[in-house]
């Protein structure tokens, strides 16, 4: 567990992840949700999986992702 000071601190960092100069939100999204993926993080990935509806990323796109998650961690 974090102390309040430290979570203040992640949700500080966390947040400056979103705002990309080079990443659009799109991307953001997907790698996101890679990450979530690779490292089996259910309450990162369900929380990225329910943004990517809103972004208008298509299933067939989160279905590439996972098989890319899994063909890197396969190797």
């Amino acid at each position: 567990m974090l102390t309040e000071k430290q979570q203040d601190a992640y949700e500080q960092f966390y947040a400056s992840t979103h705002d990309n100069e080079f990443l659009d939100a799109k991307t953001e999204l997907l790698v996101g949700l890679a990450a979530a993926m690779a490292l089996g993080c259910a309450p990162c990935r369900h929380d990225y999986l329910a943004k990517t509806k809103g972004a208008g990323i298509k299933r067939g796109e989160i279905a590439e992702v996972l098989a890319k998650v899994m063909a890197v961690s396969a190797g």
